[in-house]
């Protein structure tokens, strides 16, 4: 299925101030060939409103990546790099990952490595860059007491 206005089939949530996340990206980028299949959403952006990518908002997308297929449908972990792969044309390096035997382990991996990413690139806590983050987009207007 496309996005009828776009015409992309997926648009992924990824990290734009992930070293390792950008990598894939590029990648990813270089793959799609400018066909539009997948639409690039960086969650780090300032201007990125979550009402317009299936209402992930930057924490929960923090967490796990995410994805909104052209229907809505919002997916999140490994599933989504099951989808981007297969949307571009090669499912087969992911179709091992959604093998019922595998399928739990890689999940399981998954969910460690996300809970651990931001550490192992050197970067703050999601705490810390969730209150940075509240800081920049609300600027003077934060911590006046009214209310």
């Amino acid at each position: 299925m496309t996005n009828p206005e776009s015409g992309w089939h997926i648009d992924l949530l990824y990290d734009g101030e992930c070293p390792l996340c950008l990598r894939e990206v590029d990648f990813l980028r270089r793959q799609d060939r400018g066909r539009g299949l997948v639409r690039f959403t960086n969650i780090a952006d300032q201007d990125y409103h979550a009402e317009h990518h299936g209402g992930v908002d930057y924490a929960r997308a923090m967490g796990r990546i995410h994805a909104v297929l052209a229907d809505g449908q919002v997916i999140e972990s490994v599933e989504v790099f099951r989808q981007v792969y297969k949307i571009l044309g090669l499912g087969w390096v992911y179709a091992p990952t959604g093998w019922p035997l595998i399928a739990p382990l890689v999940d399981w991996l998954y969910g460690r490595w996300a809970d651990w990413r931001l550490a192992l690139t050197g970067r703050p806590s999601l705490t810390t860059l969730l209150a940075e983050r509240q800081t920049r987009q609300c600027g003077d207007l934060c911590g006046t007491g009214d209310g």
